[in-house]
């Protein structure tokens, strides 16, 4: 089935053709760990997953390679320390780790590498020196900066004025740039900052030329896909493009760049002022990540989110239907609809609509569509886990007490039996007032959370 992605570099749909079949190769931004991830940044976390998954699929899991790389060297990992009083290691390890809890309970998949900044500091430097080297970037007062009227083409993913440009970046004014768009590839650190010796004197590097000496090490000077936040286009992947071009002597960096689009919440743009800013660690603990994570499909990558709490009790129910309907059936073969929806430049909300044609057959007893219907959620990171257990864990986090239902069902039986019908009907109140619904069948009753 043909895959056809919109690139950020051209502004159209493409086929999607690997530069090797056998190695279809991906790097998208990751965390800057100094705190826990917000829900913005879970977006582009779960959008490239299901690219991940499908690209699996398509070519085999033994033939991609998805990096997505860990910043653990920024200023604001810096602060963030000083302010807890803790070393930036202990930051770095323990925000690693809270991220890798929260994008687990989300379904997501660990890419195939998961590089580190720390970890690549000798490769920066390569990039930075033959940078020099070819008169692409210079050294100014411990500083080595990016020359950008070297690059004739700069700006091409953007496709902005340079006026635009300067004023979206907020460019530091510094009297030893030789150009206000010239950025940082190297800087000295401060005492007590992390700080590594070069060339240059002791320092640290800027963010943009850490993803590309990351995806050079692990993926080579030009492969398939970069992927990101909208956000990223500019200034952070229009520089990783001018420093890896520059660098390397190619046309491209990446073939295809994917964006995903801006999450605002019940409306209005999250931020901490507005008291909507939302972190994925605090959601989870009152939503299930499967419904944080269908949550997130339901709307085109490409298009704004509007991220609300009627979106999630949405969500949750269309997940009971879609557990109601598989069972416990084991999974089958994707259906094509579905895959045909992915490969259409991730046509998540169109596959989800296949899903529930799926459930609908499902639900009436064929078990060629359950178990479909198992293997096309599964391409989307959802029901991964059994019928069972979802209901369980609904349960369970829904704070009903089971003895208290099932003590109320044995009495309404009890009430029915004896034909004390408006008794009945008055315990099944008492039990929706609990947040159950009944379900009377030839084999009993049965009953589920519905919040």
């Amino acid at each position: 089935m043909t895959l056809t992605l919109y690139n950020t570099l051209t502004r159209a749909k493409e086929t999607f053709e690997p530069i090797d079949p056998a190695n279809v190769r991906m790097y998208v931004c990751g965390p800057t760990v100094y705190d826990y991830a917000h829900i913005g940044n879970a977006r582009p976390v779960i959008v490239f997953d299901v690219l991940f998954r499908l690209l699996r699929h398509l070519y085999g899991a033994d033939h991609v390679t998805y990096v997505r790389n860990i910043t653990d060297v920024d200023d604001k990992i810096n602060a963030r320390a000083a302010e807890r009083g803790i070393s930036i290691r202990e930051l770095t390890e323990e925000t690693a780790r809270a991220f890798h809890e929260d994008t687990d309970a989300l379904g997501v998949l660990r890419p195939s590498i998961e590089p580190r900044a720390t970890e690549h500091i000798e490769e920066m430097l390569a990039m930075i020196g033959r940078l020099v080297k070819n008169h692409h970037a210079y050294a100014a007062d411990g500083h080595v900066l990016f020359d950008v009227p070297s690059m004739h083409d700069y700006g091409e993913l953007a496709r902005r004025p340079l006026d635009e440009m300067k004023a979206g970046a907020r460019v530091e004014v510094a009297p030893y740039k030789r150009d206000p768009m010239d950025f940082v590839l190297w800087k000295p650190s401060k005492p007590g900052e992390p700080g590594w010796d070069s060339p240059w004197g002791r320092g640290r590097p800027g963010w943009h030329i850490e993803c590309s000496a990351m995806s050079w090490k692990h993926l080579g000077k030009v492969f398939d896909i970069h992927g990101g936040g909208i956000d990223l286009v500019f200034p952070h992947h229009e520089n990783e493009i001018a420093q890896s071009r520059c660098c390397h002597g190619t046309d491209v960096m990446a073939r295809y760049w994917l964006h995903n689009g801006f999450l605002q919440v019940e409306g209005e743009k999250m931020s901490k002022s507005l008291g909507n800013f939302i972190v994925i660690h605090d959601l989870l603990k009152d939503w299930p990540g499967e419904a944080i994570r269908l949550n997130m499909l339901r709307t085109h990558y490409r298009q704004p989110i509007d991220w609300t709490v009627a979106g999630l009790e949405e969500s949750v129910k269309v997940l009971d239907g879609l557990y109601e309907a598989v069972g416990e059936a084991d999974a089958g073969t994707p259906d094509e609809a579905v895959v045909a929806a992915l490969c259409d430049d991730l046509n998540t909300p169109k596959a989800i609509a296949a899903l529930h044609g799926l459930r609908n057959a499902a639900a009436h007893g064929d078990a060629t569509a359950a178990a479909a219907l198992k293997a096309s959620a599964n391409l989307l990171g959802l029901l991964a886990g059994t019928h069972t257990d979802w209901f369980a864990a609904r349960k369970e986090a829904a704070h009903v007490d089971e003895a208290t239902v099932e003590a109320l069902i044995a009495a309404r039986a009890a009430a029915r039996k004896a034909r004390n019908f408006a008794e009945a009907d008055r315990i099944r109140d008492e039990i929706a007032a609990l947040g159950v619904v009944l379900k009377d069948g030839p084999a009993g009753t049965t009953w589920e959370v519905t919040r």
